[in-house]
């Protein structure tokens, strides 16, 4: 029975360790696109109506139009744009995933800033897809992500 519950185990890890990559593919392709300076490869990890909003010092939610975000990455050159993110959980029920990732911000080799990001995910025609961001982001206490 033991070796029956281990293989089960194995098993299942496998299969939510897949299915967390499937997940996190478009958050990586997000920042794989924006270190390269990539709007195309940018623009296949959101949504078509996605949303992008950053909470501000205040607490006011500031938001902001995807298509000018993709814009903006193009006029950047490889490794201008340098977002290093740590997976600290994913919650998923059917079609939508939750992910929350603190992040360390690099514009052109220095510390910008630091925050948490918290997307929400849909699975579309079998593809994971970010349809809502919101940020935080703060220049203190900021933790080196490599």
């Amino acid at each position: 029975m033991n070796k029956i519950a281990a293989i089960l185990l194995v098993f299942s890890s496998f299969c939510f360790g897949q299915q967390n990559q499937d997940i996190e593919k478009p958050i990586r392709s997000l920042f794989l696109g924006m270190k390269n300076a990539d709007p195309e490869l940018v623009k296949t990890a959101f949504a078509e109506n996605a949303v992008l909003q950053t909470i501000t010092k205040d607490g006011t939610v500031k938001s902001d139009n995807i298509q000018e975000f993709i814009t903006t990455v193009s006029k950047f050159k490889q490794d201008d744009l340098d977002e290093r993110i740590i997976i600290e959980a994913v919650h998923t029920d059917g079609n939508l995933a939750s992910v929350f990732t603190p992040y360390t911000f690099y514009l052109k080799g220095k510390l910008s800033h630091c925050g948490s990001n918290s997307f929400q995910l849909v699975k579309q025609n079998n593809e994971w897809k970010i349809q809502y961001i919101i940020d935080t982001r703060r220049k203190e206490n900021c933790k080196e992500i490599k």
